[in-house]
């Protein structure tokens, strides 16, 4: 029998030779480029363990593996499914994941000390958009007298104002009306709550001391569900709707239990939906490391929104392998190839549901961090008052685009990406331009958080607190 560590050692040492070959191939072929495998410099870690949820967003890690963009960084990658998001941020946390596809949110309450108090960066986003809000078939039948109709159909978007008269009745009749989201600190919860705020419908406030329930003076009562059990949680009649990613609004459809009623593209069109977080600590002793992640997972986004998605449909055969999302492909399929279904047949163009790396999808802006701190202090998970520049300086403490600049670059110097692609780096601030498709029409500017909270009606704002 084959000692099990002489065997390991043989395979890393082909795999460190591999590796040295493919390197000195592109030094050689870029000599006279500015980056080069060799002045990138070596990986200081080879194996790693990444961590993810099961949910199409998922996909620029599965590509990276599967089409062997890690292993060309001299990477050894294995992926983990996990339970849930809290899970997964905890392994991150305690160095059994070395990385993981998080909420857009997480690193930030991470750092700020929202839940478990972490230092956790992100240097890549995986996505825009990719998220929708269900209903219970019975709440669609009551809310469908209250949209708008033309040729027969509901106008979309539809905003939360038709969901009110039923929220209304149920709380008449002494009963909570619940919804699902998947982690307090996800995009998920930030939208439905944004959606129901804009209807005039008061999701709830977040008490002091890292309250996690988010009830306080609630006319819908928000409860956290892991994403693969929406569709059943729903069925049950535990809740009467949720907000999660692919593909489980298209999975209640589906299986004809429930109705997605507006995408997040509808409530805050090109949203950041989730990035990869690392451990600060683990970026700062693995920098090289990072980067050649990062650079696989460009790579791989590219391949994705490439050629007007003409790679999607392969991409669904992928994503629906069991250690993936193993939804079935059809499920995964009706909103990864550009379209989406809200009521049973009612299939609608929707070309950026999904968007990997057009609109600079991948590049982590400061603005995006911003956007989801101020929904944290708007229902309280920042109980107090801060300063615009409290707000800048998280975003810059978490949010990293000078590590993926150093990515793209190399990435532009092996002939590998266009420089076209990405954002000017030596003049990019960070800070998008005013943002304006909201489904509320308020103005969103990243670089004044406090006077874009004084905006909304339903919200903390200024020094008010619970």
């Amino acid at each position: 029998m084959v000692n099990n560590r002489l065997l390991n050692s043989l395979v890393h040492t082909v795999k460190s030779l591999r590796f040295a070959m493919i390197s000195a191939v592109c030094t050689t072929t870029l000599i006279g480029q500015s980056v080069s495998a060799q002045d990138l410099g070596w990986p200081e870690k080879e194996e790693l363990k990444f961590g993810f949820i099961k949910l199409t967003d998922m996909a620029p890690l599965a590509i990276a593996y599967e089409k062997g963009y890690f292993e060309d960084e001299g990477l050894y990658v294995t992926l983990e499914a996990q339970a849930n998001w809290k899970v997964l941020l905890d392994r991150v946390i305690d160095g059994q994941l070395d990385g993981a596809h998080m909420l857009a949110g997480q690193p930030l309450g991470a750092t700020i000390g929202y839940g478990t108090k972490a230092d956790i960066i992100t240097a890549f986003s995986m996505d825009l958009n990719g998220n929708a809000i269900t209903v219970s078939n019975d709440i669609w039948q009551q809310m469908k007298p209250n949209i708008p109709q033309e040729n027969g159909k509901p106008v979309h978007p539809i905003k939360a104002d038709s969901l009110k008269p039923v929220v209304d009745s149920y709380k008449k009749q002494g009963k909570a009306f619940k919804m699902g989201m998947v982690f307090p600190a996800s995009t998920h919860n930030y939208e439905l709550r944004y959606w129901l705020a804009a209807g005039g419908i008061h999701p709830g406030y977040y008490g002091p001391n890292n309250d996690v329930k988010g009830l306080i003076n609630a006319d819908a009562q928000l409860s956290v569900t892991p994403p693969p059990q929406m569709p059943s949680t729903m069925e049950a009649g535990t809740i009467y709707g949720y907000c999660v990613g692919e593909p489980w609004n298209q999975q209640a459809v589906f299986k004809g239990i429930g109705v997605p009623v507006v995408t997040d593209y509808e409530i805050w069109k090109d949203n950041p939906e989730k990035v990869f977080g690392v451990n600060k600590a683990w970026a700062e002793a693995n920098p090289n490391t990072h980067i050649r992640v990062v650079k696989a997972m460009i790579r791989a986004a590219i391949w994705l929104d490439e050629k007007g998605n003409a790679n999607r449909p392969e991409a669904v055969q992928i994503l629906a392998k069991s250690q993936y999302v193993g939804a079935d492909a059809e499920v995964i399929g009706n909103s990864m190839t550009g379209t989406f279904e809200y009521e049973k047949g009612d299939k609608r163009s929707v070309p950026d549901f999904n968007v990997f790396f057009r609109h600079n999808a991948t590049y982590p802006y400061y603005s995006d961090a911003i956007w989801y701190l101020t929904q944290m202090r708007r229902w309280g998970q920042i109980s107090e008052q801060k300063s615009d520049d409290w707000y800048k300086e998280i975003a810059k403490q978490v949010y990293r685009p000078d590590i993926y600049a150093q990515a793209a670059k190399s990435l532009i110097a092996e002939g590998k990406a266009n420089a076209a692609d990405f954002p000017e780096f030596a003049s990019e601030s960070g800070f998008k331009k005013p943002q304006t498709h909201f489904i509320d029409n308020i103005v969103y500017d990243g670089s004044q958080p406090n006077a874009y909270l004084e905006k909304f009606e339903i919200g903390l704002k200024g020094d008010s607190k619970i």
